[in-house]
């Protein structure tokens, strides 16, 4: 089977990350075609002058609709979508120049019906976001890419960077409509079916992460404090030396 990737994009009022995005796809160094979905999830400040302005150089669909969160968001772009291999990600992640050559290199090497990457910083990137993705990828904080390749089993992909196939999507009917955790979850119907997955750990991607340091701190998904209070020392003499003041951590 030969792969036709569609890239699946929801997005809520972030038209200056879709800009980013756009433009990192459109420097793909890839030469087979592919199709770009982006769903606006009832955004009030919507991304479709963006849109228009990579129309001419992008298979591009823009996408409408309510905003029911970014699973069911990203469900209704597959459904759209004209390929039979999708990539998901995140509004606020970029592309190297190389990201669909690798995965596509890759699943013709080893094929599954999901995949994961990683995640990394761009030397652009301040310094409180370079500091909280490595606090989300180092091994000393929570294992690196959730388990370094070596020690993982199966992968659990996340829906920043992740690949699903058509088949996949058709048998799992893709996201349930959690607002988080939606991707834990479909990996595990996902294994349930029988279907595997994989990390290409070379197909990673660069993420901004919005967090500010409140929200980082407190979301539900790290939940750091409870999983590993080492964790929590590193990420805060990080900050420390490079952010240049105090965090305190009750």
């Amino acid at each position: 089977m030969k792969i036709a990737f569609s890239i699946i994009i929801p997005v809520y009022n972030r038209p200056e990350e879709i800009d980013e995005l756009l433009a990192s796809i459109l420097s793909q160094e890839y030469d087979e075609a592919f199709d770009v979905c982006i769903i606006e999830d009832g955004s009030s400040l919507k991304s479709d002058l963006i849109v228009d302005k990579y129309s001419s150089q992008l298979s591009i669909h823009y996408l409408e609709k309510q905003n029911t969160g970014p699973g069911a968001s990203r469900n209704y772009g597959m459904a759209k979508a004209t390929g039979n291999y999708f990539i998901i990600l995140d509004s606020d992640v970029t592309l190297p120049k190389h990201y669909l050559a690798t995965v596509a290199k890759q699943l013709e090497k080893k094929y599954t019906d999901a995949f994961g990457g990683p995640d990394a910083a761009h030397p652009n990137f301040t310094a409180l976001q370079k500091a909280i993705n490595y606090s989300m990828t180092s091994f000393l904080t929570t294992g690196g890419i959730r388990g370094k390749k070596k020690s993982v089993g199966k992968f659990q992909p996340r829906s920043f960077n992740m690949g699903l196939s058509k088949k996949a999507f058709e048998i799992t009917k893709g996201f349930s409509d959690m607002r988080a955790g939606e991707d834990i979850d479909l990996t595990f119907r996902l294994w349930n079916h029988g279907l595997e997955t994989q990390l290409i750990d070379t197909a990673f991607v660069y993420h901004k992460r919005r967090n500010s340091i409140s929200s980082f701190f407190f979301n539900k998904r790290l939940n750091l404090v409870q999983q590993d209070p080492n964790s929590i020392k590193c990420i805060q003499q990080l900050l420390n030396s490079r952010i240049g003041f105090q965090v305190f951590l009750y």
